[in-house]
């Protein structure tokens, strides 16, 4: 079977769970901006929940299908529409050859994923199938889907169901997301750190894959130091150091940028910390201008909090198998 694209939306790629083990290298973990609604888009049709989907972003595609299969739309409240009728999110439902799958204008969050029964079949990369745009790796040649392209789709027995609302998770308003304070967190003085938390962000436009930028609040203030040899003469700068998937850096004090699925693995800027696994997910659904406060946690709270989320994944596969 295969779907082909008659209209790619605005960003659309292929991800699946993402490709750890390399980063190390300088290769990134890609995979999907929102894990917990693209392993449920996979359990309503009957995938394994690290099968590749297609991640919309803002604006959805269209897509024609050319044989039987069953489809899910979860994360962003984007609604799909089957041959230009309505269908619900969070609900697997059939398609037949020739069916065309459009969307709605998005109504809510910042991005969508589409499941097929069987998964995208594009080939793997460095154990993923997932879509690095920046280095050419991965998805369908590497890139973003464009207008003729053909997706292979593998086999698949289907599924069906809907997660009920109370399992979705979407950001609140504000978006509160939780951190961890860092090895550079004394590099701030202690009112900085302090209003750092006070100060609701907003998330900038420059907001994508590789991190996204919030602004609108205070900018901090550094303690004085001596130049480090190697280290930038901006009181951000750092000897160079790697950076880890969430980490938040703060060139020049004034705009703070959480490192999402697409980061560089390090650089000179120091890093006021790291939000929490549970959370990332919610960075991924944030649009521009949406409003955000960071939250400090103890390790024990992150991990509780990462337990929660494993707890809330049990709950979706077991009210779907019932």
């Amino acid at each position: 079977m295969a779907i082909n694209v008659i209209s790619p939306g605005l960003s659309t790629t292929v991800q699946d769970l993402g490709r750890p083990g390399y980063y190390h290298l300088g290769i990134p973990l890609s995979g999907g901006m929102d894990r917990f609604a693209l392993r449920a888009a996979n359990m309503l049709v009957g995938n394994d929940e690290g099968a590749a989907v297609l991640e919309a972003v803002f604006l959805g595609p269209e897509l024609e299908f050319t044989a039987p299969a069953t489809v899910a739309v979860t994360g962003g409240d984007l609604p799909p529409k089957l041959n230009g009728e309505e269908r619900a999110g969070w609900e697997a439902f059939p398609v037949k050859a020739g069916d065309r799958l459009s969307f709605c204008f998005l109504k809510g969050g910042a991005r969508a994923y589409i499941a097929v029964s069987g998964g995208i079949d594009v080939p793997v990369k460095l154990g993923s199938r997932s879509t690095y745009t920046l280095g050419a790796l991965g998805g369908h040649e590497g890139r973003a889907l464009k207008a003729g392209d053909s997706l292979a789709v593998g086999q698949g027995a289907g599924g069906k169901g809907s997660v009920p609302a109370n399992l979705r998770r979407m950001p609140g308003n504000p978006a509160e997301l939780r951190m961890l304070p860092g090895l550079y967190w004394h590099r701030i003085t202690e009112t900085a750190g302090k209003q750092f938390f006070a100060d609701t962000w907003k998330v900038a436009p420059e907001a994508d894959r590789i991190g996204y930028r919030f602004r609108g609040g205070t900018a901090l203030n550094f303690v004085a130091r001596e130049q480090p040899f190697g280290a930038g003469s901006n009181p951000s700068n750092i000897v160079d150091a790697c950076y880890p998937y969430g980490s938040i850096q703060v060139p020049g004090g004034t705009e703070p940028i959480v490192l999402h699925r697409d980061a560089v693995s390090g650089g000179g800027y120091m890093m006021l910390g790291c939000v929490i696994s549970a959370d990332m997910d919610l960075i991924g659904q944030l649009q521009p201008h949406s409003p955000a406060r960071f939250v400090q946690v103890s390790m024990d709270q992150a991990l509780a909090a990462r337990h929660d989320r494993q707890a809330t994944l049990q709950r979706v596969r077991a009210h779907l198998d019932r």
